[in-house]
């Protein structure tokens, strides 16, 4: 019998403290009706001094271990390019706070791109029958690595953790996913800086994200084009068989490039970017989070779930929603 994976739980934080187009303003040159124009940004959530990637990953996962009336699962796979230490990993960070032991916790680092490939070695290990359930996460504190007088990155980022419950099933669920990366682009949106590299840049908080926005533009519009080919042609599915698109929130114009190429109206795409803005790993989950707690994705909707980022990485994972 064949064996699949499926969502069964979602959920989504964000921090408390809002940072708005309008301060922004303030301490930068720019304006809201700029950042508006260029990116469909607003606002974006920052964490609390003291408030931690783990602590974001961890008010996500409850939320979704309920959704799915589990206490426990057999995996933690956690997305995230903003780790709390260098080790352990945020994962078993995260174990410990959900009282979960035993089995494997780990963190995928693919930046935008993360939550698809976090969710790709999840839908793996239950096909596989290495495990039941996971708990895939992406969670980041990206205000950490932005340089807030830098207005081609700062206005762009923000905060925040999203994650999703998986159980084996008997039928689809995760239909497909689709990993890629280049590694020939990396100087085109990275961070210059590591703990091998220039820890001392690290330890006094200036190794921060650097980004050829034309460029970065560009590419992600070619390869998340591509992408929706080859996640229709793995299935057999033409453009006007997928019910929603579920991007990374990176761009508005990057979301409507990819909406054009599904042929799909702009209302069946979740939007999230003007209130959260770019939260790297963590949104894509936690866009479909806020697509199902308000009602728009129904029992049987195929859902394309997408992202690009620094690497470069791509990914999409397309998916069969059961309720």
């Amino acid at each position: 019998m064949a064996r699949f994976s499926r969502i069964i739980g979602t959920g989504g934080y964000l921090p408390e403290k809002v940072l708005t187009n309008a301060e922004l303003e303030r301490s930068i040159d720019t304006t809201d009706a700029w950042i508006t124009e260029r990116t469909g940004i607003r606002q974006r959530h920052i964490a609390a001094e003291g408030e931690f990637t783990v602590d974001l990953a961890e008010a996500a996962s409850r939320q979704a271990l309920e959704a799915a009336g589990l206490s426990s699962v057999d995996l933690i796979v956690v997305a995230t390019t903003t780790p709390d230490r260098v080790f352990p990993s945020t994962a078993c960070l995260l174990q410990s706070r959900l009282d979960i032991h035993g089995g494997p916790a780990f963190d995928v680092q693919a930046v935008c791109a993360g939550f698809i490939y976090a969710l790709s070695v999840a839908d793996h290990f239950i096909k596989a029958g290495t495990a039941n359930t996971a708990l895939v996460v992406g969670a980041e504190t990206f205000s950490r690595i932005i340089d807030w007088t830098d207005r081609d990155t700062c206005v762009l980022f923000g905060d925040g953790a999203g994650a999703v419950v998986l159980r084996a099933d008997d039928g689809p669920g995760i239909l497909s996913t689709h990993l890629h990366a280049d590694g020939d682009y990396a100087d085109l949106l990275h961070v210059p800086k590591g703990v091998s590299t220039n820890l001392a840049s690290v330890q006094a908080g200036t190794a921060y994200v650097e980004m050829s926005g034309r460029e970065v533009f560009r590419m992600a519009v070619q390869k998340l084009g591509e992408l929706v080919d080859e996640a229709l042609q793995a299935n057999g599915l033409e453009r006007g068989d997928i019910d929603r698109l579920v991007p990374h929130q990176a761009n508005i114009r990057i979301i409507t490039a990819t909406a054009k190429k599904l042929r799909m109206p702009m209302d069946r795409v979740v939007l999230t970017v003007a209130e959260h803005g770019n939260t790297s790993a963590a949104s894509i989950p936690l866009a479909l989070d806020v697509a199902v707690k308000r009602g728009d994705i129904k029992d049987g909707d195929r859902l394309l779930l997408e992202g690009f980022g620094g690497g470069f990485t791509w990914g999409g994972a397309l998916v069969e929603w059961r309720s």
